[in-house]
């Protein structure tokens, strides 16, 4: 019971280590790509948000012009009623009338100042505007210019590597369901915190593939022993032997073998005879 145990317990470590070989591989698809899948996302959400922008002043510019066409309507307004009032001037009957048509056509005179001086800075404000509306056009078309490259970039890059990353996902799948749930939420959860990726690392002369922190000798010996299975108490990733893991790679086709090089010992200085000179 004791052996089956120890094999049981010896497989979970080998599908383990072998789906992080897998994911290995996929991580290193991913690095490949870089930093292009979010820049690509940057552009976009750039480009969207100048066109928001764009929409934003041509609706400022349509305002000014529809202000500018009400004054215009207004300023028509009291130059009519000025030409009325100046012609029943022509017709008063005493002078309080005539002073009231004359604080009439004074009052018009400044509504038409006052609608001209609005006129005028409407012109300003739209002239501006289409100077910024103009810059974010040419914005907008550089951006757009470098988001093409790099979807271009992106998507040849996705070509090339498309068949390989679905093959090892699929593979990242059946693997999975060899293993138990709770040690893969495990697996998931220490790998996202890691910031490699490595959720199962080979022990490499008593330290952590991982954090490359030194183990206790007797914890080394019990990793060796596969008849559980052991995080590093300074990261947190499940730890296999050196030997298991070099088989998987093996096996895989996936990581790189590495041998376990004995620790260079210090030759010790020989001890220079003493020899005692006859008096």
């Amino acid at each position: 019971m004791a052996e089956k145990k120890e094999n049981e317990v010896e497989e979970k470590l080998r599908a383990l280590f072998d789906l992080q070989l897998i994911k290995s591989e996929i991580d290193k698809i991913k690095t490949l790509r870089g930093e292009l899948p979010l820049e690509v996302r940057d552009l976009e959400d750039e480009i969207e948000g100048l066109h928001t922008r764009v929409s934003v002043i041509e609706k400022e510019i349509a305002d000014a012009e529809a202000s500018i066409r009400d004054k215009k309507m207004s300023i028509d307004d009291s130059r009519n009623a000025i030409a009325k009032h100046t012609e029943e001037q022509n017709n008063v009957r005493n002078n309080r009338e005539y002073e009231n048509l004359d604080k009439e056509i004074k009052y018009q005179e400044l509504a038409i100042t006052l609608c001209q001086k609005k006129i005028d800075e409407d012109m300003r404000f739209i002239e501006d505007r289409r100077a910024d509306l103009e810059r974010t056009q040419a914005i907008i078309e550089t951006r757009s210019t470098d988001l093409a490259h790099k979807k271009e970039e992106l998507d040849s890059i996705i070509a090339d590597t498309k068949q390989q990353e679905d093959e090892l996902r699929q593979k990242a799948e059946a693997q999975q369901k060899k293993i138990d749930a709770r040690y893969l939420d495990a697996f998931d959860r220490i790998r996202s915190n890691a910031r490699n990726g490595l959720a199962v690392v080979r022990i490499i002369r008593c330290a952590c593939g991982g954090c490359f922190n030194q183990i206790p000798l007797q914890r080394k010996i019990d990793i060796e022993q596969r008849k559980d299975i052991i995080q590093c108490e300074y990261c947190g990733r499940l730890m296999v032997d050196l030997a298991l893991g070099n088989e998987e790679v093996k096996k895989t086709g996936y990581g790189e073998v590495i041998e376990e090089t004995a620790p260079e010992v210090e030759a010790k200085p020989k001890r220079k005879s003493r020899i005692s000179s006859a008096s």
